[in-house]
């Protein structure tokens, strides 16, 4: 057989439709990406405004306005810049980890996170150091870790599993309107002397406030209502959010996960069981490899990055506009396509046209400044060329690997692990961005146009991690995960038969209803 296993579409089958209850309260829980796009989206364009470069970091400063003998590719390398963007992502990690925990539950998570990224962003709005800056940046890390564990598990539980891909993907959409917004401010405040950087940075109270207010409306899931004891309760909401009142089958398979969750003391020890080889694998591989696609080179940096390849100050801003832009409309081609095509398509179609834009963005930078980075404004029809095929590369990952990043882990993991192995996911994200954030600019200064080609290498392993070692998980109950792992042909290997939903009958149900469907 090739290298994959069966889509187990069959299994058991749950009752429920898409009520209009449920897509509104997935719509405001899915808010909570806005904090994390703003972020991203605000972070690049303050720091390509002369105003906070001059107040803040005056060296870059300097070396951008004064030194006209600087390599095109370091003049923004500067340890201290790089701290102000990247410390954020360290203090996300710490505070998955404390949100990871099952008393706090779904809701009481994106509560904090709203508190704090408020916090974060008053203290940037009225900063007068780098020092308030980075306490800033910290308070709103802690803000993304809390939002960015929570929102995607909450979605997950929410959903029927028939629209779980497509109402899970609203969270990255969320995250490309908060990056798109960002961008969208950047450019006009960035004509405020001295008054543009605060509102820009200042600004980010508003989607603070949003999914602090939306996690006070917001019910709770019923899997969080059955772990912490609240069964009455869960059953009501479970009719309410299915449409139906036939949900005694998934209440059942809820509550039966949920017993065996509780018998489990140390979920994070548990994580090192053989049988949750597959889930620990994806939980770090999958953060990992998205992050190593470059996409925050770009979305980060992008105002820096169009200045730096001879965009003027308005223009590269622009141009982060008109990313912004196309990340937000193909991330709705992924909530269109997602439940239909499958991630498994998405993600390899994404990669192919990852690699191909890196590597000719690599040789179209490379052909005009070469090793010295020593060159004129790129001329206008040139500057198109580079910003169509960087589009070209944003709709790629935003169909693909930004939002099925965050789909595919919180869906695959059963209850008794979930919080702690959906925290594990969370902390390698921060990590690694805080990691490509913060050696970004140097490995620019160093690698130049090869920075590219780094990122396409990467690129082809995880398209090849993909091919051979993700099934497909389009349409599958969380509950009935294990036997789309036990019908994988190297993942079935770690999961005992007895850790089968109704001692391994639903195998063989999975097997008979898609003795034709194999995935690769």
């Amino acid at each position: 057989m090739p290298a994959g296993g069966f889509v187990t579409e069959g299994g058991k089958e749950y009752p429920g439709k898409l009520t209009p209850y449920v897509l509104a309260t997935c719509i405001i829980a899915a808010m909570g990406g806005l904090i994390f796009g703003y972020d991203i989206g605000i972070s690049g364009g303050v720091t390509s405004m002369p105003d906070f470069l001059e107040k803040f970091f005056p060296a870059v400063y300097k070396k951008e306005t004064e030194d006209q003998s600087t390599n095109q590719y370091c003049k923004f390398d500067s340890v201290t810049l790089t701290m102000f963007t990247s410390s954020l992502y360290l203090a996300a990690l710490m505070s998955s980890l404390i949100a990871s925990t099952r008393k706090l539950g779904r809701k009481l998570s994106m509560l904090f996170g709203g508190i704090l990224f408020f916090a974060g962003a008053l203290i940037n709005g009225l900063a007068q150091n780098v020092a308030m800056l980075i306490i800033g940046r910290i308070l709103l890390g802690f803000g993304i870790g809390f939002a960015n564990q929570s929102v995607p598990l909450y979605l997950s539980e929410m959903a029927p599993y028939k629209y779980r891909g497509s109402l899970n993907i609203v969270f990255q959409l969320s995250i490309t309107i908060g990056i798109l917004l960002a961008n969208v401010l950047n450019y006009f405040f960035a004509k405020l002397h001295n008054l543009g950087w605060r509102l820009s940075l200042g600004g980010a109270m508003v989607p603070a406030i949003i999914i602090t207010v939306g996690s006070l409306i917001l019910p709770d899931t019923p899997n969080s209502m059955i772990e912490r004891g609240q069964r009455d309760k869960a059953i009501k909401q479970l009719r309410r959010v299915r449409g139906v009142a036939e949900v005694e089958d998934e209440f059942n398979d809820i509550v039966a996960a949920s017993e065996e969750s509780k018998k489990v003391e140390h979920p994070w020890r548990n994580l090192l069981q053989k049988k949750y080889r597959p889930h620990l694998t994806m939980a770090i591989l999958i953060p990992f490899f998205q992050q190593f696609t470059g996409i925050n080179v770009i979305m980060f940096y992008a105002p820096v990055l169009f200045k730096t390849i001879g965009f003027k100050d308005n223009a590269s801003l622009m141009s982060a506009v008109i990313t912004g832009a196309v990340n937000v409309f193909a991330t709705m081609v992924s909530i269109y396509g997602v439940d239909k095509w499958g991630r498994r398509f998405l993600f390899l179609e994404g990669g192919i046209q990852m690699f191909v834009c890196q590597v000719v963005v690599a040789i179209f930078i490379g052909v005009k400044f070469g090793v010295s980075g020593t060159a004129e404004n790129l001329p206008e029809w040139y500057a198109i060329v580079v910003v169509l095929f960087i589009c070209v590369y944003v709709s790629a990952f935003a169909w693909s690997w930004g939002p099925l990043g965050w789909l595919v882990p919180s869906e695959i993991f059963p209850l008794e692990i979930r919080s702690a192995a959906q925290s594990i996911n969370v902390s390698v994200n921060m990590f690694f961005t805080f990691i490509v954030a913060q050696i970004f600019l140097t490995m620019l200064c160093h690698l130049k146009f090869g920075l590219f080609l780094f990122f396409a290498f990467f690129v082809v392993v995880m398209s090849t991690f993909v091919y051979l070692f993700l099934p497909e998980t389009k349409g599958v109950p969380i509950e009935e995960m294990s036997i789309v792992w036990k019908n994988h042909w190297y993942w079935g290997k770690f999961i005992p038969e007895d850790d089968l939903p109704h001692n391994g009958a639903a195998l063989e149900m999975g097997k008979s209803n898609n003795k034709t469907k194999t995935v690769y």
